[in-house]
């Protein structure tokens, strides 16, 4: 089973907007897990992401970050099937 980490933090417009991107292209995979974690709860996570967030991982392999593609994103779930 495919895993989505959605790694952002609070008050972040771009993690809402990640957030989004990824809830509806979910509708299409409803078997793939998302989980979210917060770089405010994980100082190891901050020290990597800090200038990158939202950062969207695959199976904890990074797949996208800032921004993210929902078409990419599609595509790379697709391929995980």
């Amino acid at each position: 089973m495919t895993t989505l980490t959605l790694i952002g933090r609070d008050g972040c417009h771009l993690c809402d907007q990640a957030r989004d991107v990824v809830a509806d292209v979910l509708t299409d995979f409803p078997e793939v897990t998302l989980r979210e974690v917060s770089i405010d709860d994980d100082d190891a996570l901050r020290a990597e992401f800090w200038e990158q967030i939202p950062v969207l991982m695959v199976d904890n392999k990074v797949h996208n970050f800032w921004r993210i593609d929902p078409d990419r994103l599609r595509l790379k779930l697709k391929e995980e099937q």
